[in-house]
């Protein structure tokens, strides 16, 4: 995951200090080294780098404390402070137009996943916005892009404008606009084209379609594996066009970090999305102060709140709920749940945002194993609908028949099996105790 160097760098660092009642001047010096040590390895520019530990030394040496802070905690709040200030310090929204369509123009190298962010931010603005997106082919040079925009339209379910690849890239903006006025759209995205690397005739067209479009935003889509690179692809591009916002991809890889921090600094362009994975939902805004929190391991309950609210049915929940409490819960519901949780994410993902779980023990190295997720899924999937609803018919033989259709064996049916009843058992026991009915100590099955 993405910050997972530093953030267990600046963990250790400011655990050594949390509880403090007095901070001396030393004690912040030898915290502002090792936090120094910790970005600079995050790949973090160094001006940025400079700027930042000048500015918590100076708020945390010889400044009164909060009456309901100790000295070691007001110094913590500092660095989240000025982590969140890097970061831009409030989410930047999307600029709408007075009048629509609302015209967003996406730019950025080749290889940094324009065109598939292209379509993401639509999905996410029809999704979440309930707005009205078109999706535009400007990008008559690469081959593959006016087919791959065509091709994310149709998983979308959603309008793509095309005129080919002879017609240029500024025609397409014009025309495309047009149409979209027609047809209500409230937004235009176009797809613009790429490069390697930054050249003249590159900077040349878009800033052709830039000044034809007249949009109200430009958002410049950067790997944020490439690192310090992606700060100085922000830098050319931001000169050249005026950039209005970044959206970083492969934020969720295995990466340093350190372009999320710097880009803001350097660039004064604000970071407005984040690419979180593969799936064309996964994307979503940026929060400087709940990444902040995230890299600080405070958690991120309002992400996740969101996430669930966004992929949880509320009455389906209440169903559940009122199934639990009549002990009537069966394994479709179980299967129904566990894809509700699964489409919020990853779980490890997940169980980052809670508040402190980097804290318990053995769940900081936890790896959720998605494959085994997926095994109880096949075995679930391979009973009969009276096997779903009444487990205890299950015998030997129907034993052996999940087992051969799931591609599982009979010892992984059992587990799951006695695993669902313990948990019947368990819900029933809760049940009990909750109207002051149960005699005696409960029993977990899974402790």
């Amino acid at each position: 995951m993405a910050f997972e160097g530093l953030a267990d760098r600046l963990q250790n660092t400011i655990a050594k200090i949390r509880g403090k009642g007095k901070v001396s001047e030393s004690d912040v010096k030898e915290m502002m080294r090792e936090v120094r040590l910790a970005l600079l390895e995050a790949d973090v520019n160094f001006k940025v780098v400079k700027d930042f530990v000048k500015k918590v030394s100076e708020r945390s040496v010889g400044q009164e404390v909060m009456t309901s802070l100790t000295p070691g905690q007001q110094v913590i709040k500092v660095v989240k402070e000025e982590l969140t200030a890097l970061m831009g310090g409030e989410q930047s929204k999307i600029a709408v137009a007075n009048r629509p369509p609302t015209v967003i123009m996406m730019v950025g190298l080749q290889g940094a996943g324009k065109t598939t962010t292209t379509g993401k931010l639509a999905n996410l603005l029809r999704k979440k916005h309930n707005r009205k997106p078109l999706l535009v082919a400007a990008d008559i040079y690469r081959p593959a892009a006016i087919k791959q925009l065509e091709t994310l339209g149709k998983q979308l379910s959603m309008p793509v404008f095309s005129l080919g690849d002879q017609v240029s890239p500024v025609e397409i903006a014009k025309q495309a606009i047009e149409h979209a006025k027609k047809e209500h759209h409230d937004y235009v995205l176009i797809d613009t084209a790429g490069r390697l690397h930054i050249d003249e005739t590159l900077m040349d067209e878009l800033k052709q379609v830039k000044e034809l479009s007249k949009p109200d935003e430009i958002f410049l889509v950067v790997d944020a594996m490439t690192g310090q690179d992606a700060v100085n692809v922000a830098q050319s591009f931001n000169e050249q066009l005026g950039l209005t916002g970044v959206v970083l991809t492969k934020l969720d890889g295995d990466t340093r970090g350190g372009a999320a921090l710097s880009i803001r600094s350097v660039t004064q362009t604000p970071i407005k999305f984040v690419g979180l994975g593969e799936k064309l939902d996964a994307i979503e805004a940026f929060h400087p102060e709940r990444m902040a929190s995230r890299i600080l391991g405070m958690g991120d309950v309002l992400t996740l709140i969101e996430k669930a609210q966004a992929n949880v049915d509320e009455t389906k929940a209440k169903e559940l709920e009122q199934k639990m409490r009549t002990a009537s819960f069966t394994f479709d519901d179980f299967l129904e749940q566990l894809g509700q949780v699964r489409s919020m994410g990853p779980l490890d993902e997940l169980l980052g945002m809670l508040p402190g779980a980097n804290k318990i023990k053995g769940l900081k190295n936890a790896q959720v194993d998605e494959k085994q997720i997926g095994s109880v899924e096949a075995i679930i999937r391979s009973m009969t609908k009276e096997e779903k609803q009444h487990p205890e018919i299950i015998n030997s033989g129907r034993r052996k028949r999940i087992a051969k259709g799931s591609g599982t064996t009979v010892p992984e049916v059992n587990r799951l099996l006695k695993q669902f009843e313990d948990m019947k058992k368990m819900m029933k026991q809760m049940t009990s105790m909750s109207k002051g009915k149960k005699k005696g100590g409960m029993k977990f099955p899974f402790m």
